[in-house]
């Protein structure tokens, strides 16, 4: 649940890249998302033809500040969002570092507040650090995005531990792998972890056959998801033999 509103998939797709309007939708349809990511800026460029794309997807529009590193931007641009598609949803960028476009945890604190404050409901895309969590929290939201590595890098889950922690940290907030993610497995093992969604856009959108991949990442999300709930065994340091000695005919 987020923000009080109940997903029927745990997965949510960007909307960006993709080689034509068509395997967009296409791919939108065989993911099985009931969020949609959409840059303000990449909305306002393309127009009408790519909005009627997304209100015929019939999913949830999140907007996201993508490219923003300040706070009075990230803030201008949500409100600017807000008004276009009718939507207190925004997921909040402020970049900190050109390369690895990770984000300012100080101004994306900052941003958070203000905009929560504001009426909106913040999905913030954060790092796995538990301070900066708590500080997002306490500055009203209610949904945490951790990176599972840099945007766009493919390189799936590179701090397991830390991401073990963030979950164990915070048990009763939900929590969505945003970035990072380059294959279904790698999307299925944060969702046996216990995260609550994963968000991912470029493993798709440059696929071979992206409408393909979609299909298959919204497969690996649900498989994730039962293997969670239906509970891991636990890895071992020696062999235990899954057929009992006890019982057996003594041979001579």
């Amino acid at each position: 649940m987020f923000y009080d509103r109940t997903l029927s998939s745990r997965l949510m797709l960007g909307t960006a890249q993709y080689p034509s309007p068509q395997i967009l939708r296409d791919a939108i349809a065989a993911s099985g998302a009931d969020v949609i990511t959409v840059s303000l800026r990449r909305e306002g460029q393309e127009g009408g033809d790519f909005r009627r794309i997304l209100k015929d997807s019939g999913c949830r529009i999140l907007p996201n500040t993508a490219g923003c590193h300040s706070v009075r931007e990230a803030v201008t641009t949500a409100h600017m969002a807000r008004e276009l598609f009718g939507t207190d949803w925004i997921k909040l960028e402020v970049i900190g570092h050109a390369d690895t476009l990770q984000p300012d945890p100080f101004a994306l604190v900052e941003a958070a507040r203000i905009l929560s404050e504001d009426g909106f409901q913040v999905f913030p895309y954060t790092t796995e650090d538990l301070i900066v969590g708590e500080k997002l929290i306490e500055a009203g939201c209610r949904v945490l995005m951790p990176w599972g590595a840099p945007i766009g890098s493919g390189q799936g889950l590179r701090h397991l531990d830390a991401l073990r922690s963030m979950r164990a940290h915070f048990p009763d907030i939900p929590l969505v792998i945003d970035a990072g993610i380059g294959a279904p497995s790698q999307a299925m093992m944060a969702m046996e972890m216990g995260f609550d969604a994963v968000l991912l856009n470029t493993a798709v959108a440059k696929a071979v056959d992206p409408v393909g991949m979609a299909r298959a990442f919204g497969q690996a999300v649900v498989a994730g998801q039962l293997a969670h709930q239906a509970g891991l065994m636990p890895p071992r340091d020696m062999a235990v033999a899954s057929t009992p000695i006890f019982g057996l005919a003594a041979l001579a």
